[in-house]
């Protein structure tokens, strides 16, 4: 750690949208060569916080600062150290993979000596060289994210802010652009990672829980996992979404069904709970098996067992 401190200090940061509070005195800190993810649902206040890191929103109260330098009062030295890439990044469609490297060096003042020697490290990393010469415009979804990756550390910043990377993008691509952050934060980046998905959670060394602007929950995953102290059942099988509105209109008393995507995970207490569901459920074609409580569990149970199941 320098001098400075942790690379991201946010301390009892506060931001509304009229009445509405988008923050609501959030502190975290991620120190070098961590990778530290943000999770929460849309309106949770992710945005909002990445924004104000990157010194394009002022906070009303609280302080947030990258590499001591605060970023309400001293964005231009932010900016030195921090790379943001925002949830849509603004690759030039016209320009190939190369140009578009080439634009945002200019863009961040990289002089001639070293451009070169950063552009082919970054084509190697990313995977990009094949495609030097391919227009931005007819990259896939995940190739266009290691571009824009790319562009965003061409200043090679110490700093990532990454806004929500892989939405939209192919499980591969996924999978691959998570092994080049893992390499980053190898070599002593400090990143700072939004997602909507929970089964991301298990990348990052700590993750913080967003909801309604406050932090219900940080530690490792497996910690934040742990805060629900309920038995669960799980369920799957062709007759998954009658079971979930079986239980959730007519289930037994004391239990609590929660349904994430092609699952629905039933917390419940005794064992008796335990044979009333099945009881309940006895003739549907679904699979009933005991499982350990994951972030899903855990979101549900800190924010009061709001429902995140449609149907």
């Amino acid at each position: 750690m320098s001098a400075r401190g942790a690379p991201i200090r946010v301390e009892g940061l506060r931001k509304s949208y009229g009445e509405m509070p988008a923050l609501d005195g959030v502190s975290l800190e991620v120190g070098k060569g961590e990778m530290i993810g943000l999770i929460g649902p849309d309106g949770a206040g992710k945005t909002t916080l990445m924004r104000i890191l990157c010194g394009l929103l002022v906070p009303e109260g609280g302080s947030a600062k990258v590499m001591g330098f605060d970023c309400a009062r001293e964005e231009r030295r932010v900016k030195e150290h921090l790379g943001y890439m925002p949830q849509r990044f603004s690759l030039y469609p016209d320009l190939t993979v190369a140009e578009n490297i080439r634009f945002f060096a200019d863009l961040f003042g990289v002089g001639a000596a070293e451009r070169k020697t950063r552009e082919e490290r970054l084509m190697e990393f990313s995977g990009l060289g094949p495609f030097r010469k391919r227009r931005a415009g007819h990259l896939s979804g995940g190739m266009k994210q290691k571009l824009a990756l790319s562009c965003t550390l061409i200043h090679t910043p110490e700093v990532l802010v990454l806004d929500e990377p892989t939405t939209g993008v192919d499980v591969v691509s996924r999978a691959e652009f998570w092994e080049i952050l893992d390499g980053l934060a190898r070599e002593g980046i400090a990143l700072l990672v939004s997602t909507p998905y929970m089964d991301e959670a298990a990348r990052f060394s700590r993750i913080v829980l967003l909801h309604r602007g406050r932090v219900i929950a940080e530690g490792s995953p497996a910690e934040v996992a742990r805060g629900s102290r309920r038995k669960l059942l799980q369920i799957r099988g062709p007759d998954t979404v009658r079971a979930w509105r079986l239980l959730r209109e007519e289930g037994p008393r004391g239990i609590e069904a929660l349904r994430f995507g092609d699952r629905v995970h039933v917390a419940h207490e005794t064992d008796e709970e335990d044979s009333s569901v099945r009881r309940a459920l006895a003739g549907l074609d679904v699979s009933i098996v005991c499982v350990s409580p994951g972030i899903e569990d855990a979101f549900i149970a800190l924010m009061g067992g709001k429902e995140t199941g449609t149907a």
